[in-house]
């Protein structure tokens, strides 16, 4: 490791960047070094609107993936190298806004009825039922289930931070189910056939790859659809946004108001303003002819 990774990984250590934040940042900026041949360090402003173009052009990089380089030559730049360049040399691009992909809930039940493996079945479960992301999911303890106050607790979730969702009884009812023919040796829920570690996300996706298609669900389906589905389905039974803020661990609300968009008992619910329009006094009678 070169001092200047090193200095870069101790000052996000320093921040408590989460281990994913580090990695990427880490990986995005030995890309760079590794594109230009030379320490970043000797690099300058045009170089860092160089790369994002080869990024995009050559590489066909989404948007996304381009902003996380910019954000990681930002913080070498800034704060490791403290290079007194303004931050309008770090331009970002636009990333277009898509609508989540939702199930149904009829989707949902097919869904679910395709995964034959029970842990697969009740991490899976998790997601939807408690509107979990599938790092928070593979990431829970047993001690997490509380079935007396019927929450869930999500320890370090996105951002950094703790929070309780809900249990709901038939969640608990799949998750004692499995606790009874796996007896999971903990402290993980859903632990890895590796020793001391949890289930890895990428099986879940795996799983929900296949599930999806022997389902006959032409959707793309990954394990987010269905923290999307859990957060469009209690949108349409009437829950508050603010409370769907509060489960999905949300900073702001308007990351949540999104799913209003997709929510299609709210669309088809609402009454257009024409139907609010006054109706034209009904003519009588036939016209009279001039003579």
């Amino acid at each position: 490791m070169t001092p200047l990774r090193q200095r870069m990984a101790e000052d996000m250590r320093l921040r408590n960047f989460s281990t994913e934040t580090q990695r990427a940042y880490v990986h995005y900026i030995a890309e760079y070094a590794k594109y230009f041949g030379v320490s970043p360090e000797q690099l300058g402003p045009e170089a860092v609107r160089e790369y994002p173009l080869y990024l995009t052009d050559e590489r066909k990089m989404s948007p996304v993936s381009v902003n996380c380089f910019t954000s990681a030559a930002q913080f070498l730049y800034l704060e490791t190298l403290e290079l007194p360049w303004s931050k309008a040399c770090f331009q970002r691009s636009r990333v277009p806004e898509r609508l989540p992909v939702v199930l149904s809930a009829v989707e949902v039940a097919q869904f679910f009825e395709a995964i034959g493996i029970l842990k697969h079945r009740a991490a899976l479960l998790t997601c939807y039922g408690a509107g979990l992301r599938i790092s928070e999911a593979v990431s829970l303890k047993i001690v997490d289930i509380d079935s007396q106050r019927m929450v869930l607790r999500v320890e370090q979730g996105k951002g950094a931070k703790d929070r309780y969702v809900g249990l709901s009884a038939r969640l608990l009812r799949v998750l004692r189910q499995y606790w009874r023919q796996q007896r999971p040796p903990g402290p993980w829920l859903f632990p890895a056939i590796r020793r001391n570690h949890h289930i890895a996300a990428a099986t879940l996706q795996q799983v929900c790859r296949e599930a999806a298609r022997m389902a006959g669900i032409d959707k793309h389906v990954t394990a987010h659809t269905l923290r999307h589905s859990f957060a469009t389905h209690l949108l349409e039974n009437g829950e508050d946004i603010r409370v769907i803020q509060v489960l999905l661990g949300h900073r702001r609300i308007d990351t949540t108001a999104r799913y209003a968009s997709v929510s299609m008992g709210k669309i088809s619910a609402t009454t257009s303003p024409l139907d609010h329009l006054p109706q034209p006094p009904r003519k009588r009678g036939r016209p009279r002819k001039n003579p």
